[in-house]
């Protein structure tokens, strides 16, 4: 039975997809501005011409940002931080978040009181910096993994999830004469895909934007990630260095397209991931969000 509408009604949806459509374009345009401004001359966009299309398109850009060694040397690094430390933040935060999330499991409470009490209270960047230093892990890579091995919150959202699996499961494998490892293994990691999808972009793309970690403590460029490398572009004006025989002038124009390009080179590749997982994203978060 099809209900028809009031004009009141219809009023309101259209007033809805206006407002909404307003909005996407305000979020979408900035993107969309870096996107053209990198294909576009310099000259033009230096003298505000670039709107909405390219302007004199070109690839300058990224010809000079792919022929830095710095961009090569960065990327390859994001992906070994993004790769290795997900892994290792899904490993710890199921190790830690399975456990929890037992019932029968004595202090548990006691546990979970500590962890939600690291989620409002830190002991700040001094004290972690000379954690940091004295564990040996300073200007190595293991810095930027192993001190974030497991969020708070990322480990809330997975036991919260983990108890909505039914406990009749798990008391039928260990009737069965399963172990905790087999159960968590065989029983409820395949019932746990949608909270690990969403786990892995939440960590994943946590691992790709970081830099103020690099930042303090990294002093190797080699291990340097594509973010700091950007941080130093779009900030310091380091794209100056990609550029030679050009003169002062020729170097401020051009290094606006070349901050726009690795602007560009930065972002697309994680936004190409989060198609594959936004399926499960909606439903992870909501059902990683019931009250126990």
């Amino acid at each position: 039975m099809v209900v028809k509408k009031s004009w009141g009604e219809k009023l309101f949806d259209g007033f809805n997809l206006l407002f909404l459509l307003l909005c996407s374009i305000l979020f979408l345009y900035p993107m969309w501005y870096v996107l053209v401004s990198s294909f576009s001359d310099a000259y033009a966009i230096a003298s505000g011409q670039v709107k909405l299309l390219p302007v004199g398109f070109n690839l300058n850009a990224y010809k000079l940002v792919f022929s830095d060694q710095n961009i090569w040397s960065s990327y390859g690094n994001t992906i070994f931080y993004v790769v290795v430390g997900t892994i290792i933040n899904l490993i710890m935060t199921t190790l830690g978040a399975y456990p929890l999330s037992r019932r029968n499991l004595h202090g548990r409470n006691f546990v979970m009181a500590f962890i939600v009490f690291t989620m409002f209270f830190s002991g700040g960047l001094i004290p972690a910096y000379l954690n940091i230093r004295e564990l040996g892990l300073f200007d190595t890579r293991w810095a930027l993994i192993l001190p974030g091995a497991v969020n708070a919150f990322n480990l809330i959202v997975m036991r919260t999830f983990f108890q909505s699996i039914p406990d009749s499961l798990i008391e039928s494998a260990k009737i069965d004469g399963a172990h905790d490892f087999k159960v968590l293994w065989k029983i409820v990691l395949p019932l746990s895909m949608p909270v690990l999808a969403v786990m892995t972009l939440f960590y994943a793309v946590g691992h790709w934007n970081s830099w103020f970690s690099a930042m303090i403590y990294l002093q190797d460029r080699s291990l340097f990630p594509l973010q700091l490398i950007l941080r130093e572009i779009l900030i310091q004006s380091s794209a100056q260095n990609m550029l030679t025989n050009a003169t002062q002038d020729e170097v401020h124009r051009i290094s606006e397209s070349i901050k726009y390009a690795t602007i560009i080179v930065a972002t697309v590749p994680i936004l190409m991931i989060y198609p594959f997982l936004q399926r499960y994203f909606v439903k992870g978060v909501m059902i990683g969000a019931l009250k126990e």
